[in-house]
């Protein structure tokens, strides 16, 4: 075991403070009124740690350290400043895989030279226990970075939304992970270099095997989970730096993100397994995706809308990610305040896996400036529907899909889903009646009796609803 040079008192204290910088802006991000204070104790704790790292190691050339964090920071703001909310969900994912592409080099340059990060004596041989976290590091950032490709690929439109069922896939995972382990456990009594590349690429390989079969429903687990494997990789390679600050920050986000993939997975009603098997409903999906039945609806208009929103006690709107694809929201948002104007209850029910990422409507309407406490989740507002004159669903699909509570048969069964059925009349906005949801199913609720089907782009439909409320 290698020895661990002491660390001076004020090197501990700084790494504490950006520690407890680290956990308040955790706290700030659980809401969205609280999430601006939130970065900013996490942009001051990464400052504190960053300093404080640079100034008690040795570098060979701290001002091309200084360029490089420039370069990758002004590279960071100015995407930050031009991304579309609507790409926000792919952004995540992206950095997710840079994560776990650094843990991989930092991995790879600590194995190529152990001397020079402190893990290895004179003979050149590494310490048991720093091939251990080199190995999880390793193969950890490994499965984040390839998983996280897909998944930006799949949020992007490159590839499909589909689960892409491989033959044999359970198999062929659990054989590819099987030797991720025991090579790793091998690496402890020989450090030659295949062992250490074939762990690295089996573990890019199970991250694409994994995310594939995980069908556009399950996005929103997949990114925090892929979030959460990313903090494990930064905490194992911090083990191999011995730096206190890394394990700290990545043990923080790898608890986080697992337990938000598990709060999430809860309000699915999924298992984490069952997510990580791959595809909502997966073979389920592939036999219920046959071609639309030509079944008769009722359609509406902005004019018809708006009366009936106009004369309604209270309103209840689910927004979903056709919202974020026609960037509605701020138009939604004059809506709502027009309809207070005319003295109609508004209230915004969220469900949690709307959007393509954990929170993603919620960001929308607090952009929009719609007021935190006329937004729900979905444990606080679905009993609200029955009590409601209208429910406008705009651009939300399968988590508004009465089948999930009906239909055995349907891949989303099971899954908690808004009650908007039960609102005297359901105005849902939607581009065309082709095309099923993101998970593949058509939502039964376009046929009931007290849905009116508002056909449109969802941004040009609701201007066209507050012209005629006007």
């Amino acid at each position: 075991m290698h020895e661990v040079a002491a660390v001076p008192a004020w090197v501990a204290l700084a790494y504490l403070v950006a520690g407890v910088f680290f956990i308040l802006a955790l706290r700030g991000l659980s809401s969205p009124e609280s999430s601006r204070r939130g970065n900013r104790f996490g942009m001051a704790g990464m400052t504190i740690a960053v300093a404080t790292t640079l100034l008690t190691h040795e570098v060979v050339s701290l001002g091309e350290i200084l360029i490089a964090i420039a370069i990758g920071g002004g590279i960071g703001f100015v995407i930050a400043k031009r991304i579309a909310m609507t790409a926000m969900p792919q952004l995540v994912a992206a950095f997710h895989s840079l994560v776990g592409m650094a843990a991989v080099l930092v991995g790879a340059a600590a194995y190529l030279n152990p001397q020079a990060f402190g893990i290895a004596g004179v003979d050149g041989i590494i310490h048991q226990v720093s091939r251990i976290e080199m190995g999880l590091g390793v193969a950890i950032g490994a499965i984040t970075f390839s998983g996280s490709v897909i998944a930006f690929l799949k949020l992007n439109g490159n590839m499909s939304g589909k689960p892409i069922i491989l033959p044999a896939r359970h198999f062929i995972n659990f054989g590819t992970l099987a030797a991720i382990i025991g090579l790793i456990a091998y690496f402890l009594t020989d450090q030659d270099p295949w062992v250490f590349w074939t762990v690295t690429a089996l573990s890019f390989a199970i991250g694409f095997l994994l995310i594939i079969p995980i069908g556009g429903a399950d996005m929103p687990v997949v990114v925090s989970m892929l979030n959460s494997y990313s903090g494990w990789a930064a905490a194992a390679m911090g083990f191999t730096l011995q730096n206190t600050a890394m394990i700290i920050t990545g043990a923080l986000v790898g608890s986080s993100g697992a337990i938000l993939s598990y709060i999430m997975c809860r309000a699915m009603n999924r298992s984490f397994v069952s997510v990580i098997a791959g595809g909502f409903g997966g073979d389920a999906i592939a036999a219920n995706n046959g071609p639309a039945i030509d079944r008769p609806y009722k359609r509406g208009s902005a004019e018809d809308a708006a009366f009936l929103m106009k004369q309604a006690e209270q309103v209840i709107i689910v927004p979903g990610y056709g919202m974020a694809v026609a960037q509605a929201q701020h138009a939604l948002r004059e809506m709502g305040d027009m309809l207070k104007e005319a003295g109609v209850t508004v209230k915004y029910a969220i469900h949690p896996v709307a959007g393509r990422m954990p929170g993603h409507m919620n960001v929308l309407l607090a952009e929009a400036n719609v007021p935190y406490d006329e937004v729900y989740e979905l444990e606080d507002i679905n009993s609200e529907f029955a009590r409601s004159d209208v429910a406008f669903v705009i651009g939300a699909n399968d988590v508004t899909n009465p089948a999930a509570k009906t239909d055995k048969t349907s891949p989303i069964y099971g899954m908690p889903v808004l009650d908007v059925e039960k609102a005297k009349t359901v105005l849902f906005i939607k581009r065309s009646m082709g095309g099923a949801g993101y998970a593949g199913v058509e939502n039964e609720l376009f046929f009931r009796d007290n849905t009116m089907m508002l056909l449109a782009d969802a941004k040009k439909m609701v201007e066209d609803i507050v012209k005629n409320l006007g």
